[in-house]
């Protein structure tokens, strides 16, 4: 099962389906792992009276698992060295991370608070946005088109950030630590079970996530054609601050998405390769709540 955001391209998020937890193994050859003491595993509204309990649930089916359409042959798992593991999300996302840190860092040592800089940052952002585009409707990973990426938007985080320390001193310091405390949180509560990632789940948190954007979109040709000169939606004041609280609760949303992309990939040995695809989600999804804590913390900050 596929489906994809404004932004985000995500996989097979269902948690109603029998799937094992992060570190489970799956079985050559054979449905979904880790049933075992899985509590959604059992009394499945899909399940038929007696044979396979998965047969009729849609939401149960390996979307990696490769169809063998001429001869009907059942689904084989991928050699294990070719798996995608937890080791490999880890890896392929702290080279991303690291290339947003390292392009960030360049970019406010280098680049001077100024109009000029300003428009290098826009420059960065809307090749980022172009790249990730192409990724998203790729059909495979392409390192070079996610790091690409992540280097463009380090260079725009580290402009703003860098302008934002201007005028608030310490906020990239404190939209830091907010992003780091937005992970962990929903990573805890998506491990202990108190979010569960079903296809409803996601349909909802998706039709709410279109509708922001579109609003927003709307909301910048306001801004831009003069309209809302104090930015609208977007201002400094307490809508802004309402609007940014929103934009955070739906990055929390996107992180769950992550979260099952990976723990899919994991339990049914995905290509390796997909580990690329869970860094570029989690990257793009982590930049999203970066900026947004930034200017959140700006506008809590005051013109102080």
């Amino acid at each position: 099962m596929r489906s994809s955001n404004p932004v985000f391209s995500r996989r097979g998020f269902s948690r109603d389906n029998g799937y094992a937890g992060f570190n489970a193994q799956p079985q050559a050859g054979g449905p979904a792992v880790g049933t075992q003491g899985n509590p959604y595993a059992q009394g499945s509204p899909y399940a038929p009276q007696g044979g396979n309990p998965y047969a009729q649930n849609p939401y149960a089916q390996n979307p990696y698992a490769p169809q063998d359409v001429q001869h009907g042959a059942p689904p084989q798992a991928p050699p294990t060295a070719d798996r995608m593991t937890m080791d490999d999300v880890v890896a392929r996302s702290a080279m991303t991370l690291g290339t947003v840190v390292v392009g960030a860092v360049l970019a406010w040592a280098l680049l001077p608070v100024s109009p000029s800089s300003w428009g290098l940052a826009i420059g960065a952002a809307l090749i980022a946005m172009v790249l990730a585009l192409v990724q998203v409707f790729k059909r495979k990973a392409s390192p070079a088109l996610i790091l690409s990426y992540a280097a463009f938007e380090g260079v725009f985080l580290g402009v703003i950030s860098e302008m934002f320390n201007s005028r608030w001193s310490g906020a990239p310091f404190q939209a830091v630590l907010g992003t780091m405390a937005i992970a962990g949180a929903t990573l805890l509560v998506y491990r202990a079970g108190w979010i569960r990632v079903t296809a409803r789940y996601a349909r909802i948190g998706m039709t709410i996530a279109i509708g922001f954007v579109l609003i927003m979109a709307v909301n910048l040709l306001l801004v831009v054609f003069g309209i809302a000169p104090d930015g609208g939606l977007r201002s400094m004041g307490p809508l802004g601050a309402i609007v940014g609280i929103l934009a955070l609760v739906l990055g929390a949303f996107f992180l769950t998405l992550d979260f099952k992309q990976i723990e899919d990939g994991v339990a049914y040995g995905a290509p390796r390769q997909e580990s690329w695809m869970a860094a570029f989600g989690l990257t793009m999804t982590l930049v999203w709540i970066y900026i947004e804590m930034l200017r959140l913390v700006a506008i809590f900050s005051g013109d102080d």
